[in-house]
């Protein structure tokens, strides 16, 4: 029971946590990106709402960007913090103005995603990633060259 309660955090738990957060919002956002995709590449009449000005092909291969190249980063944990930036414009716009006169409930699954990416983009990707292993290879030569370490 103790153990239920406990506010202590260890960092295995912390790096569980994000490759929890990280996996199932990347599958998730890629069962709304791929059919998106498809959408592009077959060529066909796009159904999508141009958005800020933009036409609507444009407009969707922004969101195919964020909702598959962004979530495949993300997948793997390579480059999460910077993948998690056209994600969070992506929500925004998908609640803001797609949805803007839509009811709570239309909007509350894009403000789920937004939460998830905010946390991502100040947490980083945790241990489990891409990320954590090239932060660990690299290392500064005093020229400022990168090298990698052999282990």
């Amino acid at each position: 029971m103790k153990k239920i309660f406990s506010v202590e955090k260890t960092s295995g738990t912390i790096d569980i946590a994000l490759l929890v957060a990280r996996l199932g919002i990347a599958f998730l956002m890629l069962t709304h990106g791929i059919p998106k995709l498809m959408m592009l590449l077959s060529g066909g009449q796009v159904q999508f709402p141009g958005m800020l000005g933009m036409s609507p092909e444009f407009s969707l291969s922004l969101a195919v960007f964020a909702e598959v190249f962004c979530s495949a980063l993300i997948l793997t944990g390579f480059a999460t913090r910077l993948a998690t930036l056209p994600l969070i414009a992506t929500m925004l716009t998908a609640v803001l103005l797609v949805h803007a006169s839509d009811p709570f409930a239309v909007k509350e699954s894009g403000l789920n995603y937004l939460v998830v990416y905010i946390v991502l983009l100040f947490a980083g990707s945790g241990k489990f990633s891409v990320d954590y292993l090239v932060s660990q290879n690299r290392k500064h030569h005093p020229t400022g060259e990168l090298a990698y370490s052999k282990r």
